[in-house]
Formats: structure tokens, sequence, C-alpha cells
């Protein structure tokens, strides 16, 4: 694994354990979803970066996990990617820091970006280690 790879997942092990240490908090829910797009946008620089793959400027989860696809095979919950790269992009202004167009998300919502954030990890973390 290079060392660039290794960056990467340390820094979305980071991501994991800063939402673990809020997980329960609905007022820190659209934390918890930043916290968590950064882990799956890290996770897939860091199977980019173990494949030699060029990795791009960008926060765009469909974007990133669209190059991925030409060098690993795995399926991925697409319509979850969607709704989290959609709230991250959001986020990015004050007054529409981390919300749907329903309005922030329930603690529920950010528990299922947990579970899919840790999911992405641990599964390019072994594909990562393989390389």
């Amino acid at each position: 694994m290079s060392q660039l790879s290794k960056e990467w997942l340390l820094s979305a092990e980071m991501d994991i354990k800063n939402i673990e240490k809020i997980i329960d908090d609905e007022f820190l829910s659209p934390i918890i979803c930043f916290h968590a797009q950064q882990c799956v946008e890290k996770c897939f620089k860091a199977l980019l970066e173990a494949n030699s793959v060029n990795i791009p400027k960008t926060h765009d989860l469909i974007r990133l996990y669209g190059i991925l696809t030409t060098v690993s095979q795995w399926n991925i919950d697409l319509d979850v990617l969607q709704r989290l790269n959609d709230l991250y992009i959001e986020s990015r202004y004050p007054n529409e820091f981390g919300l749907f167009s329903g309005g922030k998300p329930t603690l529920e919502d950010a528990r299922k970006f947990y579970d899919f954030a840790k999911m992405t990890y641990e599964k390019i973390k072994q594909i990562v280690l393989a390389v």
C-alpha cells in the first residue's frame, strides 16, 4: 500500500472516530453527515491512489465512484451515495448547512450515513491492503 493511500485511509478513520463521539446528538446530525461524506470521499481517493489513478480535485462522490469503477468492481447503494453527495454540496453554505430539501437530516439519517461510511471504509481498506 502506498504511503498516500495509508494517509487517505487514516484520515477517513479519523472521520469515523469523530462521528462515533457525536453519533447520539441529534443537534449535530449535519456534522455527522459531513464527516460521513468526508470518510467516503477519502476512501474512494485511497483506492484510486492504490491503483495509480490520478485523483481529481473534487468532492463529488458520484464522479469519484464513476472513476473508481474502472479499477475496482464492487456494488454500492447509489441512492445513499447520491443523498450523501447532495447533502455535502448543500452543507458548504451556512444558510443551508447540511440540509435536505425537507430540512435538517434526522439522527436516523445521520446514523444511516455513518453505517454507509463505515461499511465503505472497511470494504475499501480490505481492497487497498490487497493491492
